[in-house]
C-alpha cells in the first residue's frame, strides 16, 4: 500500500514539518528497522539517538522533539505520538482492507428474536441466542457465542472464540453432592469494548454481569458471574476475576493476575502481573504480590530483603551461637 504524507495529515491531523506532502509512505516501521519509505514514531525521548540514526522518511514526535526531529528530515508533530501511532494503524488498516463488513455471514446461526443493528457484523460460525441485542458497528469476528438475553453495545469488537453469557459457576452442596444454581441474569456490555480471543464472560446468577464502556479485555480472560468492570479499565491475558468482584473505572489488571470474589477495587488502581488480590483495595495505586498483597513500594522493599534471607539466617545463627557461648562462660 502507498500513501502520501499529505493524506495522513489530512486524515489524522498534526503538523507536517521539514518535508513535503507528496512524500510517499508504504509501511509503518519501528525506528531501528525503518526504511526510506517508512513512517515511524518517537514517544519516549530516551530513544532520540535511534531517531537521529533512523532511515525513516518521516517520524511522528511530540512538540518538545520538534527541532531535533526536523534536523533529520520530515516529521509530524503531534501532542501524543503514541496515540497518533494508534490512529495511524487504524487508518492504515482501513486503507488496506476498505470498509469493514456488515451483515450476517451465511454460516452464522442467529435466533430470529435477536436484534442485530443493520451495520453490525456477525462473522463465520458465530451463534447468537434468543433475545440478544447487538449495537451499531459492532463486529463479531468468528466462532463467537452470545447466549440468550445478553446485550452488546455499539462499536464493540469481539475476537474469535469469545463466549458471552455461559452459566456462572454456581452450585449448592447437599449431602456431598452439588446441586446446580440456575444462572438467571445476563451479560450487559457497553460501547467501545474490545474482547480478546477465547475470553469468557459468565452471565449473572440473579443480577447481571456488567462490562462498562471502553473496557479492553485481552485473550483468555475469565470474568465470572455478577462481576462489574468499570469504564475504560483494561485486563491483560490469562487474568481471572471471581464472582461478584467489582473493579472500578480506569483500572489496569496485569496478565495472569487473579482477583478473588466479592472484592472491590478502587477507581484508577493498577495490579501487577501474576498478583493475587485477596482483599479489597480502597485507595488507588500500583499493587504487587501474592501473599499478602501490598503496595508496590512495600513489595519491592520486602523482595529485596527476601534476597538476603539466607545471609541473614546465617548471621542470626552465629549470633545465637555466640550468645549461647557467653551464657556458658
Amino acid at each position: 500500500m502507498i500513501v502520501q504524507l499529505g493524506q495522513i495529515v489530512d486524515a489524522l491531523g498534526g503538523e507536517l514539518v521539514g518535508g513535503g506532502r507528496e512524500i510517499v509512505i508504504s509501511r509503518i516501521s519501528p525506528l531501528e528497522t525503518a526504511q526510506a519509505d517508512s513512517i515511524s514514531f518517537l514517544s519516549n525521548p530516551r530513544y532520540a539517538t535511534q531517531m537521529a540514526a533512523s532511515r525513516a522518511a518521516c517520524v511522528v514526535v511530540a512538540p518538545a522533539m520538534r527541532e531535533l526531529a526536523a534536523q533529520r528530515g520530515a516529521c509530524i508533530v503531534a501532542a501524543n505520538p503514541y496515540v497518533y501511532f494508534a490512529k495511524l494503524t487504524q487508518f492504515w488498516k482501513m486503507q488496506q482492507q476498505g470498509m469493514r463488513p456488515v451483515g450476517v455471514h451465511p454460516s452464522a446461526v442467529v435466533d430470529p428474536t435477536a436484534e442485530i443493528a443493520p451495520d453490525a457484523y456477525i462473522g463465520p460460525l458465530c451463534v447468537v441466542g434468543a433475545g440478544v441485542r447487538i449495537g451499531a458497528a459492532t463486529v463479531l469476528r468468528s466462532r463467537i457465542t452470545v447466549s440468550d438475553g445478553c446485550e452488546i453495545g455499539e462499536r464493540c469488537l469481539l475476537h474469535p472464540g469469545v463466549v458471552i453469557g455461559a452459566d456462572g459457576f454456581g452450585f449448592a452442596n447437599e449431602a456431598g453432592q452439588w446441586i446446580k444454581i440456575e444462572q438467571l441474569g445476563k451479560v450487559r456490555i457497553g460501547n467501545d469494548v474490545e474482547i480478546g480471543a477465547n475470553t469468557c464472560i459468565d452471565r449473572g446468577a440473579l443480577d447481571d454481569t456488567v462490562i462498562e464502556d471502553g473496557v479492553k479485555l485481552d485473550n483468555l480472560v475469565q470474568i465470572a458471574h455478577n462481576v462489574h468492570v468499570g469504564a475504560h479499565s483494561v485486563i491483560a491475558g490469562n487474568a481471572g476475576v471471581a464472582g461478584s468482584a467489582r473493579i472500578g473505572q480506569g483500572c489496569s489488571i496485569g496478565g495472569a493476575a487473579n482477583i478473588l470474589g466479592h472484592l472491590t477495587i478502587a477507581d484508577g488502581t493498577s495490579i501487577s502481573p501474576t498478583s493475587m488480590v485477596t482483599r479489597s483495595i480502597r485507595q488507588p495505586g500500583l499493587y504487587t504480590g501474592i501473599f499478602p498483597l501490598q503496595t508496590n513500594e512495600q513489595w519491592e522493599k520486602n523482595a529485596a530483603s527476601l534476597k538476603q534471607l539466607h545471609v541473614l539466617r546465617e548471621r542470626i545463627k552465629k549470633l545465637e551461637s555466640a550468645l549461647e557461648g557467653a551464657k556458658q562462660q
